[in-house]
């Protein structure tokens, strides 16, 4: 595996890749590495010739700067997980690297990026843009991977690649979980054996909803969930919506959940932040 920490050696290293005919797959993550990362990379490994890696914690799509400072870096190990997993080039760039002046570009990413996370984490979805664009014009790749946890975000991603022109597939790849259900995050790490323990309930509360919205209408699941979730220890839900898979837009909150809505929910478990979600 090559570990590149500059653009210009990048662009050189898939450059080379192409011009041997080699399909190219990105799989962009903020690094600390755990499973889920490392399933999409299998995905990547199996559908292209030439995997690349991002490992970066973009400082742009944190609206909390204690969240920034906080979130766990471990270089080491993510290089250790990506050889394991068969990656050709490892992108491990500085904050200056990546951006050696300010990024001011603002996306129109419409809707998409205006509920839920867009609507508590404002200028999440911008930094997300900013960083994914960038990510996709240094390495032009032919498909890039993320994981469904971040449901939401993958809609925002698909906005921007309308709105910059660019030319790949997107391909979302299933949630990984913890055996007991809770979702595979980079965050988990930051969970105390108490708030570990009380975590899994999250999943647990999502998959009773799909037997109780066979009955009850999207606003009734709603606040079961939330309800449900809220009653379980130090959990305390910040929201729970049904919206168009599509669109991640509301939909009637007086029809039943149905095939093509998906509820995401987050929750904080003691002072750390968990979304997951579920398709009904």
């Amino acid at each position: 595996m090559n570990v590149i920490r500059t653009v210009k050696e990048l662009r050189q290293a898939v450059a080379e890749a192409k011009a041997a005919g080699m399909k190219v797959g990105l799989v962009p993550t903020m690094g600390a590495l755990h499973a889920g990362h490392v399933s999409l990379i299998d995905r990547a490994r199996r559908e292209c010739d030439f995997v690349v890696v991002s490992d970066f914690v973009n400082p742009t799509q944190f609206n909390n700067q204690q969240d920034l400072l906080t979130y766990p870096r471990t270089e080491e190990a993510d290089c250790e997980k990506m050889e394991r997993a068969g990656v050709d080039v490892a992108f491990i760039p500085t904050v200056e690297e990546i951006y050696p002046e300010p990024d001011t570009r603002q996306f129109d990413l419409g809707p998409v990026a205006e509920v839920m996370e867009g609507a508590m984490r404002p200028g999440h979805f911008n930094g997300v843009a900013q960083i994914v664009s960038k990510l996709f014009a240094i390495v032009e790749p032919d498909k890039a991977y993320f994981g469904e946890k971040d449901f939401q975000q993958i809609a925002v991603i698909r906005r921007m690649v309308e709105l910059e022109g660019f030319s790949l597939e997107i391909v979302d790849c299933p949630i990984m979980r913890e055996p007991d259900g809770l979702a595979m995050s980079s965050r988990n790490v930051r969970l105390d054996a108490e708030h570990r323990a009380l975590a899994p309930a999250i999943n647990r509360v999502l998959r009773e909803s799909l037997d109780y919205a066979k009955k009850h209408t999207v606003a009734e699941t709603e606040r079961f969930v939330t309800d449900k979730i809220n009653s379980t220890g130090d959990l305390e839900t910040e929201y729970y919506r049904i919206v168009d898979a599509l669109t991640m837009q509301p939909v009637d909150p007086q029809a039943k959940p149905a095939k093509g809505m998906v509820g995401c929910v987050t929750v904080y478990c003691g002072g750390v932040r968990l979304i997951d979600n579920i398709k009904y």
